[in-house]
């Protein structure tokens, strides 16, 4: 009897440690592929915000303006490869506008972006055209969170208000511009 049930639990301790040698295995050899850390491009994404002239205390919004998203590139082993930048269609006449990038445009379908921000790139306006970093327009504001549109397999991140202001109310721009 004692030879049975020291032979059932050595079997025990053996399955045990059977069962956690494998499951360590998987949790470090296996990707998720649902992990919204580890492959942002999983499906389409869409960024859009606002830009607006601001001058004094009024705020228009401006037509035409370009914003720009610019991801960091990361290979299927961590690695830093070729970076992402798209630039956004023009902001319409309230100043509405969005980007989308699809994982079918990307070059290197093993490649992973991380680090997303979107940037104020281009103002239309001679009257107001220097950006500012409200809302982080030059600094880049990073695409953080979003919302999903299932009906259009869509991830849509929302940034901004960003803020083009007059030359001459340009306080609060560095001397290098950026």
């Amino acid at each position: 009897m004692k030879m049975v049930l020291n032979n059932f639990l050595f079997s025990a301790i053996f399955m045990l440690l059977l069962s956690i040698v494998s499951a360590s295995d998987a949790q470090y050899n296996l990707k998720n592929p649902d992990s919204e850390k580890e492959r942002l491009l999983s499906t389409m994404i869409g960024i859009q915000g606002i830009v607006y002239c601001k001058s004094r205390s009024r705020l228009t919004p401006l037509q035409g303006a370009v914003a720009r998203i610019t991801c960091e590139g990361v290979d299927e082993y961590g690695y830093e490869t070729e970076s992402l930048s798209i630039l956004s269609c023009a902001t319409d006449e309230k100043g509405y506008f969005i980007a989308t990038i699809s994982p079918y445009e990307v070059k290197d379908q093993n490649q992973s972006f991380r680090n997303c921000k979107a940037f104020l790139e281009l103002s239309p306006s001679e009257d107001c055209d220097v950006p500012t970093d409200d809302n982080k327009g030059i600094s880049g504001a990073p695409l953080v969170s979003f919302q999903r549109l299932h009906d259009k397999n869509i991830k849509l991140f929302t940034v901004g208000p960003f803020f083009f202001v007059p030359e001459q109310e340009a306080k609060s721009i560095p001397d290098d511009g950026y």
